[in-house]
């Protein structure tokens, strides 16, 4: 950039340097209330008809995922279910997951189809308001056409929020729309068996931790699932 005469000063000097301290006071601001922002967590699962066979024991395992919410601190979580004929519903965010076991250990599965677009959605119009730290979802089967998730997945990942999916059974049609759900987000795929429940209470606490404290936190969980989740991760 030429140094000479010819240069012209987009403000003079003084308006100049105050604009600038105004701008990094409020950089400084900003940078601040991030840091202090709570991380959010959406906790997402399917409560149709197919998961009756091993629901209490997922609502077992599930519900001490918010202990360890609790633990983490800084996190506030939201509940978010589907089932029966077009209903799903979400919860407030509250803080901990505190009173969400709760919740969830009143809901019981009914005859309906998948709505995983909605909860996608439902995760993207929730990240447009906030940043939200991670979905975690589970599930056994997708009954939905995989263009239309795999849009909704795309436009989940731009906003940066990361899909933790954890697929419950041998389902190998839904497994492979699951895996793309991951990777078109950034995030994680595992498959959990439901004859060993200490598994996936393992990947929803490694889940939470990132959601609380990002790769760090991730990094600082120990034990096979964070190592699971980080080798993943883009």
């Amino acid at each position: 950039m030429s140094e000479g005469p010819d240069r012209k000063d987009i403000a003079p000097q003084g308006k100049s340097s105050a604009a600038v301290d105004a701008f990094l006071r409020k950089a400084a601001q900003a940078s601040s209330a991030r840091a202090n922002q709570r991380g959010r967590l959406i906790f997402a699962l399917d409560a149709t008809m197919s998961r009756q066979p091993t629901w209490d024991m997922a609502m077992h395992v599930q519900a001490r995922m918010f202990d360890t919410t609790a633990k983490l601190g800084g996190l506030d979580v939201q509940l978010v279910y589907f089932r029966g004929y077009g209903e799903c519903r979400a919860s407030s965010f509250v803080a901990g997951g505190e009173g969400l076991a709760k919740l969830m250990g009143k809901i019981r599965v009914m005859g309906g189809q998948t709505q995983i677009a909605k909860v996608l959605r439902h995760a993207r119009d929730e990240a447009k308001r906030a940043p939200v730290g991670a979905l975690v979802y589970i599930g056994d089967c997708v009954e939905e056409p995989a263009d239309e998730l795999a849009h909704a997945a795309g436009e989940l990942g731009l906003l940066g929020v990361k899909a933790f999916i954890f697929h419950e059974g041998r389902d190998s049609a839904a497994e492979m729309v699951f895996r793309d759900l991951a990777r078109l987000t950034g995030g994680i795929y595992a498959a959990f068996d439901a004859g060993a429940p200490e598994r996936l209470a393992a990947l929803l606490a490694a889940a939470a931790a990132y959601a609380a404290g990002g790769r760090s936190a991730l990094a600082n969980h120990a034990g096979d699932a964070g190592r699971l989740l980080l080798s993943q991760m883009r």
